[in-house]
């Protein structure tokens, strides 16, 4: 197989991939976070440790896509390196940039450390006072920077899918 196809097939995987992470922070944002919004902060913070609990367990085909796309999306931008030039070579380089830079980077260190002090607590010993200040220490920020996610995951995708047209 020729680096060229070589490249077009990882670029490919890279792109389904780092969209698939984008879906689902955009369905976080969409659906998720609003539908538990609805309820009060101990069924909140339930609800959310329940759903973070299935992503912190590891599940398989979940840390395959997250993974994945950081791993496609980085071997894509060293092959195009070799394989482009000019605004594609650019583009090749920008797009897992913004991925890992905007999607990676705030995950781990603003999303996962809130998602584990969520986890860290015991709704049942806490009253609503504690179960009111722990959501707002939460909500509103972890909302924020999936949003940021979200954006910055689409525009990567889009970067990448426009580059697959240009090839």
């Amino acid at each position: 197989m020729s680096t060229e196809a070589t490249f077009q097939i990882v670029l490919i995987a890279a792109t389904l991939l780092c969209s698939l992470v984008a879906g689902f922070l955009f369905a976080f944002a969409t659906i998720v976070m609003p539908g538990i919004k609805t309820l009060n902060d101990r069924e909140f913070i339930r609800a959310f440790q329940a759903i973070d609990g299935v992503i912190q367990n590891n599940q398989p085909l979940f840390v395959a896509v997250w993974i994945g796309s950081i791993v496609a999306s980085v071997a894509a931008a060293g092959l195009g390196f070799g394989e482009l030039d000019g605004a594609l070579r650019l583009l090749s380089i920008s797009a897992p940039l913004i991925y890992i830079l905007g999607v990676q980077l705030s995950t781990f260190t603003i999303n996962v450390p809130l998602n584990n002090q969520l986890q860290a607590l015991n709704v049942n010993v806490m009253d609503e006072t504690a179960l009111k200040a722990a959501r707002m220490d939460f909500e509103p920020r972890w909302n924020i920077w999936n949003l940021v996610r979200t954006l910055f995951a689409s525009l990567a995708s889009v970067l990448m899918i426009i580059l697959l047209f240009q090839l």
